[in-house]
């Protein structure tokens, strides 16, 4: 006997007669004959169990369950059984009495026994289980420790305390969910407080909520679910009712924040993180369609979520209509020095880059939402029909095709109005070559813009920028070209030193003046750099080194010639290197 005074089961109960005893006992037994036997060995096997404990020896919960446990286990379920049938014996009232108060005490030792294994062994702070742990190993309950659990909610459910079973691994499963949500960082913030946080707060708070939200979604509700049904494997709907419940506590705080937010003022700033969350509600929608049974209330969560969802749907759609808003507005009195990309280009064009790595979500959006009208749809379809009239251009514009190709208008006439701020055509042409170029290069090098846009869209761009060159060479050196005609240097059949004088001092006036207007002139792509400067020697170098080698001899006897033969052909290339290089001090006399 131990200090307690409690008996050591093994010592003072017949293991193999309580087996004996277990397979013979049937609810259907003579009430009158074996009853008192049977719920006093069990009545036994229970106590002396929950005495063994009671007196601070500490039962090992790690490693195989042992006999004497498992014993103690189907006792409580044969003892329960036994209830039923003492219950219809007119005699049995003293005994059900006894049963109920073995069995309230069993139950008490199993509710305690099943919450320390939820609290000891779950990964948490107070955890015993001293491995690095890693979220994806969640709940991180060894193998032993949930047969176990699943052990005794079985025994419980059995035995008629559900109820007590379900509410302890609910709260402890709940508290221990919301602890892990605290070490992601999560918080809650009331709507007043979000309203009031600046933008920088706000954005980072967004961002621990997203990562909240996304690793409740693919780790921490489908490991909870998992935990359930191997717990409660033999009461599935037991098991999915827990999940239902602690999944809707724990989303319903996860919206609560994102409904906050949803309310601030929106901002052209505020697009991609809006996307951010819209993917994450999206997760979680996944999540819970995969995880909840469907029912009325589960169909209502599923309603919240859509709901909130569709509040950032709605808000990305204004901020992209605000988009167009601000494009037709953005005037301007003083043109970009030099031809210059425009700001406006920049920014509309690194918007739409960065958000069509959102591509998959925004298409979702405008196709959900249905927010393209259908004229706007049809004019963009209208569009692309135009572009390529042999392919299947109509079935691949999507909405968001449609809303970027809107966009890309609005930005092309806005520019066009901007050139017109220059004097000089040929400037003119530079900027509108310059944004062309590098709305096109923003477009190619954005693997998402591409897809949406299209190759089609891409090729009548790239002819588009070609043909502003086209228009800049034929302003600017077509009239220097003029001068290095041939025709009109002859008078009755005679080459005049005069002309010839006058030929090349003009050419050398021309060029001087487009060489110091020109490089003040900007082009950053340095490919179209390169090809415009190509393009202004392969016509110009050989056309002047033509007119020299036929003209020049007869300036060659000529006092002072190099005041008219200004330039080598060699000269030539020189100075066209030295265009559109974007010179400060020149530029600030430069008229435009």
């Amino acid at each position: 006997m131990d200090k307690s005074g409690a008996t050591p089961i093994c010592d003072d109960i017949d293991l193999n007669r309580f087996k004996y005893t277990v397979s013979t006992s049937h609810d259907d037994d003579d009430p009158c004959s074996r009853l008192p036997e049977n719920v006093e060995h069990f009545s036994k096997i229970i106590e002396s169990r929950i005495a063994k404990c009671s007196s601070g020896e500490t039962p090992t919960r790690l490693g195989k369950m042992t006999e004497e446990e498992s014993f103690f286990l189907e006792a409580v379920m044969h003892l329960s059984k036994l209830t039923n049938v003492i219950a219809k014996s007119p005699s049995g009232s003293t005994l059900l009495s006894q049963t109920n108060i073995v069995l309230k005490l069993a139950m008490t030792f199993m509710e305690e026994e099943l919450r320390t294994l939820l609290e000891d062994f779950g990964g948490n702070s107070n955890s015993k289980v001293v491995k690095k742990l890693q979220l994806e190993d969640y709940p991180w309950y060894p193998p032993e420790v949930v047969t176990r659990m699943n052990r005794i909610a079985t025994t419980m459910i059995s035995a008629g305390f559900e109820t007590a079973c379900c509410q302890v691994y609910s709260i402890s499963r709940r508290n221990a969910f919301y602890e892990q949500m605290k070490m992601l960082e999560f918080e809650k913030i009331n709507v007043d407080d979000v309203q009031k946080m600046s933008w920088d707060s706000l954005e980072a708070e967004i961002t621990r909520w997203i990562n909240v939200a996304r690793n409740c979604s693919n780790t921490l509700f489908l490991a909870e679910r998992k935990l359930g049904e191997s717990v409660f494997s033999q009461s599935p709907m037991i098991s999915q009712s827990l999940f239902n419940n602690l999944a809707r506590s724990i989303v319903i705080q996860i919206l609560d924040f994102a409904e906050a937010v949803s309310w601030t003022k929106r901002s052209a700033e505020k697009l991609f993180k809006y996307l951010d969350i819209y993917d994450a509600i999206r997760d979680l929608i996944h999540a819970i369609s995969e995880s909840l049974s469907i029912n009325d209330c589960e169909h209502e969560l599923k309603s919240e979520i859509l709901a909130t969802r569709d509040r950032f749907g709605d808000a990305v759609i204004n901020i992209f209509n605000d988009l167009e808003i601000s494009i037709k507005n953005d005037a301007a009195r003083t043109p970009v020095p030099g031809g210059a990309v425009h700001p406006l280009t920049r920014y509309v064009m690194n918007y739409l880059k960065y958000a069509c790595e959102y591509k998959d979500a925004l298409e979702h959006i405008f196709k959900e939402h249905n927010a393209m009208s259908p004229s706007k749809l049809k004019s963009s379809v209208d569009v692309a029909e135009s572009e390529s009239p042999h392919e299947n251009a109509v079935a691949e514009t999507t909405p968001l095709t449609a809303q970027l190709m809107t966009i890309m208008e609005l930005l092309d006439a806005n520019l066009e109005v901007k050139s017109n701020l220059y004097r000089d055509t040929s400037l003119r042409d530079i900027f509108l070559m310059n944004n062309g170029r590098y709305i096109l290069q923003k477009a190619k090098g954005s693997t998402e813009v591409r897809q949406v846009m299209g190759d089609t869209w891409c090729r009548r761009r790239s002819t588009t920028v070609r043909q502003y060159h086209k228009n800049y060479q034929r302003e600017t050196w077509g009239k220097l070209l003029q001068i290095l005609n041939h025709d009109g240097m002859q008078v009755n059949g005679k080459v005049t030193k005069p002309i010839v004088k006058e030929r090349f001092k003009n050419f050398s006036t021309m060029l001087d003046e487009i060489h110091r207007t020109q490089s003040t002139w900007v082009v950053s792509d340095e490919q179209l750099r390169s090809e415009l400067r190509v393009s202004v020697s392969a016509v110009l170098i050989p056309a002047y080194r033509s007119f020299c080698g036929r003209f020049r001899q007869y300036l060659d006897n000529t006092k002072h010639a190099d005041k008219y033969i200004k330039y080598q052909p060699e000269d030539i290339e020189t100075l066209v290197e030295g265009l559109f290089d974007g010179n400060p001090t020149s530029m600030a006399r430069r008229k435009t």
